[in-house]
């Protein structure tokens, strides 16, 4: 089949998680095409070409959210040469616009009511209403980056923000604030006014649309679904909606602009969670936040994210001796609590005289990374004087800070491999990559109980309560004193890993959802040319065994249909009312029931 990858900021442009998973996820499932179309979040992403991709991979669109909208992404010119946004287009955008300002702006009234004799309109349908109009608006007479930009958009906007129902944080919105979020929601809806949406060429081809992140990049796949009925998956091991909030509330903002830009981005959650026909998040962290946004939990599954376990098969088991040594592995950063484990560190010294700690990592991607790095090292410097023997000798700190690539640690392996325990003390944690990798190593572990790091762990290593350096230093004491308990939970944590966080239970995860999904669509006229004598799509027109390459012969139905071509029962019309004789079966089911 031809599975539509929706990207935002990552593959095939950039490098880092997001890229790397993609790249395995397309080059395991070579049996199916793929079309990439990627949302650029940085001018650099845009610069030079792609990299090489699988022969079955092809870059199919890619569009920038920075800077103005460039005009070779919205309709044809010989489309719009000459023609104007004019009063009739304004009319309907200011009608759509009030409807999707509206439904994030303002919050429902406790009663239910927007007035004495009306009833509520449902929020979420008058935010669909406003963006699927909107979208329905740049298909057919373009200039809707220009729209959102104008002074229709910011008294529509301020309208909104006057209104009494209003979030309390926007009624004090000034001008320069909507301003500021009208240019913010530009972006953020540019891809309604990409041409991509081509009956015989860019999503209309497309049987499947793959979403890799929820915002943006689910824009395309919620278009598709609505101008072609292509079913929508979309996958989060990263929570889109949580990542706005943390980049806001980072960013040099007003409250009005955190507020109202947080408030569109849940609207856009929720909407797409409520069309895609399967979310799969990454852990159930990320699928708590999923259904607080309003996600049906029949529709959500859970697929831990694939990684790479083959790299770290060579690190030798850690040694049941009396090995002394904890490291901590990641970047630095204020949400890793490196303070925390400093203080830690230094209770454990009071009965370990012996033990040493290694933190190894870069600096973090937080603009204060670089200042609490250097806070940490200040303070190692105070809590631990360099030890020497006499006054010839140099002295030595118990703490390191070192970076992989370095003599002392060449690779990631070696960072793994140096320390007795691994510790993750984490205050704020998504997927906790590093922890997943020690468990490949065999590493026992001791853990801040953050984000998905309980489910990760699964009784395989020690978690305590985050920002407690006592419990910290308890439990790593325990480890430290204790080699065979180590070599127990570490041969533990090395079978669940194997179990459930390798590429190869990830790829195998999405085979059979790409069948499951395929196998509950109806045929689409876009992208299998078969309907009715009405035009209306006729249900599994195409069987499923006609994605699958080669010949294939049904006794009893038809033999030998070629590849791509409907059989004689689906083609024939006046059979049971829609081209199906009465006797023919529906195409059974991949996996669990429609939205399981």
């Amino acid at each position: 089949m031809r599975i539509a990858l929706l990207t935002e900021g990552g593959y095939p442009y950039a490098t880092g998680e997001s890229h790397a998973w993609c790249d395995r996820l397309v080059r395991g499932l070579t049996g199916h095409e793929f079309d990439v179309y990627a949302l650029t979040a940085r001018p650099r992403q845009d610069a030079g070409e792609p990299p090489s991709l699988p022969p079955h991979v092809r870059p199919a669109g890619s569009a920038p959210l920075w800077g103005a909208a460039p005009d070779e992404h919205r309709r044809p010119a010989e489309e719009r040469r000459g023609r104007a946004v004019g009063r009739r287009e304004r009319r309907r955008f200011a009608e759509h616009f009030a409807d999707l300002a509206a439904a994030f702006v303002t919050t429902p009234p406790g009663e239910g009511r927007t007035g004495p004799d009306r009833p509520m309109i449902d929020k979420a349908d008058r935010f669909a209403a406003g963006l699927y109009g909107l979208a329905d608006l740049a298909r057919a007479h373009g200039g809707l980056p220009a729209l959102l930009r104008s002074e229709i958009a910011v008294r529509i906007l301020e309208a909104a923000c006057r209104d009494p129902r209003a979030l309390p944080a926007a009624h004090g919105a000034r001008v320069r604030d909507l301003l500021t979020v009208t240019e913010q929601l530009e972006r953020a809806l540019r891809p309604l006014s990409l041409d991509w949406y081509g009956e015989t060429h860019g999503l209309g081809r497309a049987d499947l649309c793959h979403a890799t992140s929820g915002g943006a990049a689910a824009l395309p796949g919620l278009l598709a679904k609505r101008f072609f009925g292509t079913p929508l998956l979309v996958t989060e091991y990263g929570v889109r909606l949580r990542e706005h909030y943390l980049a806001r509330a980072a960013a040099h903002l007003t409250a009005p602009v955190r507020a109202l830009l947080a408030a569109f981005q849940l609207a856009l959650a929720a909407e797409t969670y409520a069309q895609a026909a399967l979310i799969t998040p990454g852990n159930t962290h990320a699928r708590r936040w999923q259904r607080r946004c309003g996600a049906d939990p029949a529709r959500l599954r859970t697929v831990y994210e694939g990684m790479d376990a083959g790299r770290f098969a060579a690190v030798a088991d850690a040694e049941a001796d009396g090995s002394k040594t904890l490291a901590w592995v990641g970047a630095i950063e204020p949400a890793k609590d490196i303070i925390g484990l400093l203080h830690a560190f230094a209770e454990i010294r009071r009965t370990e005289p012996e033990a040493t700690l290694r933190i190894i990592g870069g600096v973090g991607r937080d603009p204060q990374a670089p200042a609490y790095r250097a806070h940490c090292r200040a303070l190692a410097a105070q809590l631990f004087p360099d030890e020497a023997a006499d006054d010839r000798t140099a002295g030595e700190n118990p703490v390191s800070f070192e970076e992989i690539g370095s003599p002392e640690v060449p690779t990631l392996e070696d960072a793994y491999a140096c320390g007795a325990v691994l510790v993750l003390s984490s205050v704020v944690e998504g997927f906790p990559r590093s922890l997943v990798e020690a468990m490949f190593c065999g590493r026992a572990t001791v853990s801040t109980d953050a984000g998905a790091v309980p489910e990760v762990i699964g009784g395989t290593g020690l978690v305590v309560p985050p920002r407690n350096p006592h419990a910290l230093a308890e439990a790593c004491r325990a480890l430290l004193g204790d080699p065979d308990r180590r070599a127990r939970l570490g041969a533990a944590a090395r079978a669940r890993a194997l179990e459930l966080f390798t590429v190869e239970q990830n790829i195998a995860a999405f085979r059979g959802i790409y069948l499951e999904l395929i196998a509950h669509a109806p045929g689409r006229p876009a992208a299998s040319g078969a309907a009715s004598a009405v035009g209306v799509p006729r249900p599994f027109d195409s069987p499923a065994e006609s994605h699958v390459p080669g010949h294939w012969a049904m006794p009893g139905q038809w033999a030998a249909v070629p590849t791509g071509r409907t059989p004689s029962w689906a083609a024939e019309e006046g059979r049971d009312g829609a081209g199906v004789p009465a006797c023919a079966a529906p195409v059974p089911s991949a996996g669990r029931g429609e939205g399981s």
